[in-house]
Formats: C-alpha cells, structure tokens, sequence
C-alpha cells in the first residue's frame, strides 16, 4: 500500500515539473567516443550545423536588457539583426518575450541535460523534435547496450544569451548560447571510470535552437537544433 502511494506522488511530482516547464518555455507574458546527443537537425527551413559542444566563454547576460546583444555589440547600439528578427516574431506574437524565453531556455537546459545523463528519454521525448529525440535516445541506448553510465554534474551556468531570432515561414525560431560548468564522467558496469574526470571542471558552450508553430495554439518550445560557436 504505501508503496503504491510512493509511486503515485512520484508520478505526479514528474508532471509537475514537466507542466512548469511547458509554462515557463511557452508562456506569453505583458534553452569522441561516447555518442553525441546535441546533433540534432531541424526542419528544411530551420537546419543548422550539427557538431559536438565545445569549451568557450560568453560575458553575461544583463538582467536588464531587454534582448541580450550578441558578443562585441554595446548596450543600446542601433537595431542588428537579432533585434529585427525579435520584432518580426513579435508582429505575429506581440506577447513574445525574450527575457521569458531565455529563462525557459535555461530551465529545458537544466531538465534535459540531466534527464539525458539519467537516460530518461520518455521525459526529454515531449522537449526535443523528432530529429533531435532520435540522437539523444540512440545515444542513451548505446550507453545501455555497453552497460556504461554518465553521470553530468551541472557546477553552474555562466550565462545564457538570445543570439539568434526570426521568422521561418510559420515558425518563431530563437537561438541560445548557453556556457556552463560542468563534469562528465562516464564508468562501466564495474563502476571504473572509462571517460571523463570526476575532478575536472570543464566550461561547456552550447547553442541551442529552439522553434515554436505561431498558428498553433500550442504556445510550447521544442529543441530542434544545436550547433558550436562561429
């Protein structure tokens, strides 16, 4: 009996966290050997490069800033291309947020990456596009089959910046950087350790595109697509 009433609340405290996520993401208001989970492929007008995370370093984002600028451009310089692509999404959107965004982008960051390391592909299945489910899950059943485990260790997230925005046909397209800290260490069956070092911290770049259908009254974010800093 309170065995089943364990199983119960766990069920639901997973539907909790799926549901604020959703919420977060997709609100309208006033993110070598082992096999690579991030390359993903979007739709025919919404591909990007395919490639492994690398080290990098990004400044913060201001908490103050309405769209974060991208690298080298000074606060309150005249409209770029990110800034025109947030107005395009917004003239279909008018509610569309980059500072929301970017919040939720940072909070599908956290779940998904640790739900890939736990091997939890039916949680990361809602989050991710057919494609980009396809990599991660091939991925966590190649760790299976070799009876290996990742253990991912986020220390912290150094910044997340909208870089990217626009309009692809019906689709809102936005773009994260994301750099964090992070250890990864990969064991085998006997729990030696066969990747990684569970002493090094490493800065980890990801940029991560997210995509969203304007004439759907679905108002969720799905990861389609990642790619490495230029």
């Amino acid at each position: 009996m309170d065995s089943g009433i364990g199983i119960i609340i766990l069920a639901m405290v997973a539907v909790f966290l799926v549901a604020r996520l959703y919420k977060v993401l997709g609100r309208r208001t006033g993110q070598e050997r082992r096999p690579d989970p991030f390359a993903g492929a979007a739709n025919d007008d919404q591909r990007r490069d395919a490639v492994l995370p690398i080290s990098d370093r990004a400044r913060p984002a201001r908490a103050d800033d309405p769209v974060a600028s991208p690298a080298g451009t000074p606060a309150g310089a005249a409209a770029g291309p990110l800034q025109a692509g947030v107005a395009r999404i917004r003239s279909i959107d008018p509610q569309f947020d980059p500072a929301t965004f970017v919040a939720g982008a940072r909070t599908a960051f956290e779940w998904i990456l640790g739900a890939f390391a736990g091997g939890d592909a039916a949680s990361l299945r809602p989050l991710l596009n057919d494609e980009v489910f396809d990599n991660f899950n091939s991925a966590i059943n190649a760790r299976q089959q070799a009876k290996e485990t990742l253990q991912t260790t986020l220390v912290g997230i150094t910044s997340v910046d909208l870089i990217e925005a626009d309009l692809q046909g019906r689709n809102a397209v936005a773009t994260v950087k994301i750099v964090s800290d992070q250890i990864n260490v990969t064991r085998d069956a006997e729990g030696k350790t066969v990747e990684g070092d569970p002493s090094t911290v490493a800065a980890v770049t990801d940029i991560w595109t997210f995509a969203r259908n304007t004439r759907s009254r679905d108002l969720n974010w799905t990861l389609i697509a990642t790619r490495s800093p230029n």
